[in-house]
């Protein structure tokens, strides 16, 4: 099923790492019991797993499994029938979807969702003004307050796009850049809000061999060492059995399987699934 790990990318990382994620306290997200109804169509089945503090948890499953459901759950784009979902032991579930940034939790999208008329540069002061302490009213007076601000910006923004390699490009419009590129942007205006959970849908989604290579290196490194723990939703298995810590297998908006990647690897119901209902 195409699941092998590329390179051996997954035995390069730290048994040093393995032990601290496995030591890791309360969980980063906790999902519980998650229903959503559409109508008549049940598209989550009373879903639950958790993630631990600087994990990376592979969200999988054949067409119509429920992963996007479930990501736009976490989103706040919807809310679920039933269930609950905790974000350091707090439910988010009673903030809208604006607040999700403040809160800590940032996104990519399967679809690029840059603002392409913009430079690279301002993509991720974009990403960067939901971290930072201004406000409508100091912006617009120029305060003390607002430059200092801004300044602060204008320093964690190359900061990110020397630590993601983007310094050949910063200001360039994202309009004009390969797709590869692109999606690197996205990526890096996504932590510029200090995410503590990052949300990746379909990283992987129109890059070529060899992105896909630099990008299991790019999620990696953002687990390591951007202290962020990662829920991947992603089709190419390769990339996802890497990276991952653990996998979540959902199918018919039900959980049917959670483990290691081996594991999931060799799981009855998890290549039933695969093999039954087509690759998505």
């Amino acid at each position: 099923m195409g699941w092998a790990d590329p390179k051996g990318m997954r035995s390069r990382m730290s048994a040093a790492a393995d032990d601290i994620r496995a030591d890791a306290g309360q969980p980063v997200i906790e999902v519980r019991d998650v229903t959503v109804r559409f109508g008549g169509v049940l598209a989550l089945d009373g879903v639950s797993f958790d993630i631990r503090a600087g994990a990376i948890l592979g969200l999988i499953g054949p067409n119509g499994a429920g992963k996007t459901t479930l990501f736009n759950c976490l989103s706040r784009l919807y809310t679920p029938s039933s269930g609950d979902i905790r974000l350091l032991g707090r439910t988010i579930l009673r903030q809208p979807a604006h607040k999700m940034a403040g809160m800590g939790i940032g996104r990519t999208f399967q679809n690029v969702a840059s603002f392409h008329n913009l430079t690279v540069r301002d993509n991720v002061r974009v990403g960067a003004h939901s971290a930072s302490r201004s406000n409508v009213a100091s912006d617009a007076l120029r305060l003390p307050s607002a430059r200092r601000s801004e300044r602060e910006i204008d320093r964690a923004a190359q900061e990110l796009i020397d630590w993601l390699e983007l310094g050949e490009v910063a200001d360039r419009l994202v309009a004009g850049l390969p797709f590869g590129w692109q999606k690197r942007v996205e990526l890096a205006r996504a932590m510029a809000a200090k995410p503590k959970l990052l949300l990746l849908d379909e990283p992987a989604g129109g890059l070529n061999h060899d992105e896909v290579q630099e990008l299991g290196g790019l999620i990696l490194k953002v687990r390591d060492e951007g202290d962020v723990t990662v829920l991947l939703v992603e089709h190419h298995m390769g990339l996802v059995m890497s990276v991952s810590d653990r996998v979540v297998v959902l199918n018919f908006g039900r959980k049917i399987a959670e483990g290691t990647p081996e594991e999931m690897q060799k799981h009855p119901e998890v290549i039933s699934a695969y093999l039954g209902g087509g690759d998505e």
